[in-house]
């Protein structure tokens, strides 16, 4: 039987059993594991900042497990591996034969980049472009750093890019070059010949036929959504959202349907499944697919969140790497996480239960010690800010460790952009 109308309960389910919660954790998670992981959702979003971990390496745990992170290094860093990047969501690993599905946007691109507003960066890296495709042919794939210096860098508030490395990314942009792996977390450049099948972009789908796939996707590791959380996805138009899902309504392969408390239409994929109950346990990274779109956090689990990195200090409300905790169907907390290797500690630097929610401390605990073990780390330290410290702590027996005010600032202007 068709459904036709959830409750918000069950959409929470469906939408965590689309992307891969309810299932214990593994003893052992195989490359197959890993492999199949990444392709039920698609993609993994790539952010810089390590003070924890880098965003990527996360939902794959959340989901699975503690894994070897050398291994997804092999497949997602690797010059051969079977991952490479692009703008998909914001920069993400995508498989490398999915490629093709974005030449429409490298050319969408190309041509935003002519717009008056840009020309001029355009404009003045066209010699240095040439010279970079020139470079890459006789030397092969090369990291920006190979080739910039001290002296061409600009200069901004945060990080310096020098002309090399703008043109580079303009190439990168459009499809000219691709990505052959990382060099450490430096992206490295290749023409596209160099490590792709001849051909690959040049014979890419249309655009409607690309972004229809693309819908397809996004609603299939959603589960449920509406045309802006489909959308969302991988970053389409609204319109073209629209078109693709009426074809694939058409086709079977979405049901429309209404979930209570939701204002806007939603689509139901026709594989999801609606369990009756899932039992979970993880902490999010800001970038899963499960928070990413913070309007869809807000209404499927009235979790209000903004990550407070670029938050001066003493106006951070909940702390500067803050992760939500996730049990079973709800969002139920949120802590500040960070790995301090020196000490082998993984400090919980503020740890909060959302008001109206249940936070289990000894569940998070547990959690909490499955993680500083994949991270190496010996213990868990939670210092003493937030409504939910003082109950980690006693789950974890340890003692509360004094906030220290100067802990907070950070190093911001050491933070480097994900490319």
């Amino acid at each position: 039987m068709v459904r036709t109308t959830l409750s918000a309960a069950e959409a929470r389910r469906v939408a965590l059993a689309a992307q891969g919660f309810g299932q214990p954790p593994a003893d052992t998670v195989s490359t197959r594991a890993l492999n199949a992981g990444f392709a039920r959702l698609g993609l993994l979003q790539i952010d810089s900042v390590n003070v924890f971990e880098r965003s990527h390496y996360l939902p794959l745990f959340a989901r699975l497990g503690a894994y070897d992170k050398s291994t997804l290094d092999r497949l997602t860093m690797g010059k051969r591996g079977p991952y490479a990047e692009y703008w998909a969501h914001e920069a993400a690993f995508v498989d490398r034969t999915d490629l093709p599905l974005f030449r429409w946007r490298m050319d969408a691109l190309r041509d935003r980049d002519s717009w008056p507003t840009r020309v001029e960066s355009v404009t003045r890296t066209e010699g240095v472009r040439r010279e970079l495709q020139a470079l890459l042919r006789a030397e092969g794939p090369m990291p920006a750093s190979a080739v910039e210096h001290e002296s061409n860098v600009r200069r901004g508030p945060w990080w310096g890019w020098s002309d090399v490395k703008l043109g580079l990314e303009q190439m990168f942009r459009w499809g000219d070059v691709v990505s052959a792996g990382r060099s450490g977390f430096e992206r490295v450049y290749a023409l596209p010949e160099q490590v792709l099948p001849a051909g690959t972009l040049e014979t890419a789908p249309a655009r409607p036929e690309a972004i229809r796939e693309l819908v397809r996707r996004s609603a299939r590791a959603l589960g449920i959504g509406t045309r802006a959380d489909i959308a969302d996805y991988f970053r389409l138009r609204s319109d073209d959202t629209a078109a693709a899902i009426a074809e694939l309504v058409a086709a079977g392969e979405l049901v429309p349907v209404t979930v209570d408390g939701w204002g806007d239409r939603a689509w139901l994929h026709a594989d999801a499944r609606v369990p009756r109950r899932l039992t979970a346990d993880a902490v999010l990274s800001p970038f899963d697919p499960v928070v990413w779109f913070r309007r869809r956090a807000e209404r499927m689990y009235g979790f209000h969140y903004r990550i407070e990195i670029y938050t001066p200090a003493p106006k951070r409300v909940f702390g500067y790497y803050v992760l939500p905790v996730l049990q079973d169907d709800r969002l139920v907390g949120r802590i500040d996480l960070k790995s301090d290797r020196q000490r082998g500690v993984l400090r919980v630097r503020t740890a909060w239960q959302e008001p109206g929610e249940r936070l289990d401390a000894g569940r998070l605990a547990d959690t909490l010690r499955r993680t500083a073990a994949w991270q190496g780390l010996d213990g868990v330290e939670v210092t003493d800010r937030g409504t939910a410290a003082a109950a980690v702590a006693g789950a974890l027996g340890v003692a509360l460790v004094p906030h220290v005010a100067a802990d907070d600032a950070e190093a911001t202007a050491a933070l480097e952009p994900a490319v």
